[in-house]
């Protein structure tokens, strides 16, 4: 069978793959590609502190050394590209879809991205009146995808709750897990820039799958391999964490020590 082949889409697309390929030489295209996605995620999640930023910063300066100033500069104008593409249009997996045009797939253990247009049907079948509904009784929900490879279904309901006139950004908590590192990093910048509240676990789903204080997973446990968005700490997510907190508190107490007589 012969296999298929993806050719960028527009300009952006284009312009990105001709500064990736102009640092080619020193490092193979797929060594780019991983510090490019590395050193983009870093640069976001660091931004708003956290935790592990010290780790991160570890990691990004492990990266960056190999590269001159010039070529850090190129590496910064393909996010900017990445971004102003997104601003333009946030309805697609810009980075699974460059991904695949580079041809990196092979080198990435065999494995591809779900085609963006079906992600978006599938979107679309999964979203209706129950959750606006569910919207209106609570004031949000949570959607996780397990194996979010670089984010396109997610991004796609994302989308999908946006033409259904729901405000995905303080209405919908996302929350994403996959076992592969770069992929992890993909879906991270990319929920990141399209502002979805929530977080990138990266880590085997089957084995260590995403654990959270409540049900919803509104609070993650604590761990290097969580990614929080910078949607995450915005006032509204800031205001429930607190009053789940508080129902987490009530409810050990109750534990403890019984409910009381009415």
């Amino acid at each position: 069978m012969a296999k298929a082949v993806y050719y960028p889409k527009g300009e952006r697309q284009k312009t990105i793959i001709k500064l990736l390929n102009s640092l080619e030489g020193r490092y193979s295209r797929w060594d780019i590609w991983q510090d490019f996605i590395v050193l983009s995620a870093v640069s976001i999640a660091n931004a708003f502190g956290g935790p592990y930023r010290e780790q991160r910063e570890a990691m990004y300066l492990e990266r960056s050394k190999k590269y001159s100033t010039s070529e850090l500069e190129v590496l910064a104008q393909m996010l900017a590209e990445v971004v102003d593409e997104m601003e333009q249009n946030p309805d697609q997996d810009m980075l699974g879809e460059l991904f695949m045009a580079l041809g990196l797939a092979n080198e990435w253990k065999g494995q591809f991205f779900t085609p963006y247009d079906i992600c978006r049907a599938m979107a679309a079948m999964n979203l209706g009146e129950d959750l606006k509904s569910q919207i209106e009784e609570k004031g949000w929900v949570s959607v996780s995808d397990p194996a979010c490879g670089a984010g396109a279904l997610l991004l796609a309901f994302a989308n999908e709750c946006k033409r259904n006139h729901i405000n995905y950004q303080t209405s919908v908590f996302f929350v994403a897990q996959d076992i592969d590192f770069l992929a992890g990093c993909m879906c991270y910048i990319q929920m990141s820039l399209l502002g979805c509240p929530g977080y990138v676990v990266i880590d085997d789903s089957i084995l260590h799958p995403a654990q959270s204080y409540n049900e919803d997973g509104l609070i993650p446990k604590n761990s290097p391999n969580v990614w929080l968005t910078p949607m995450y700490f915005r006032d509204v997510w800031h205001w429930r964490r607190i009053f789940a907190q508080l129902d987490l508190i009530t409810q050990t107490k109750e534990r403890t020590h019984g409910k009381p007589d009415m």
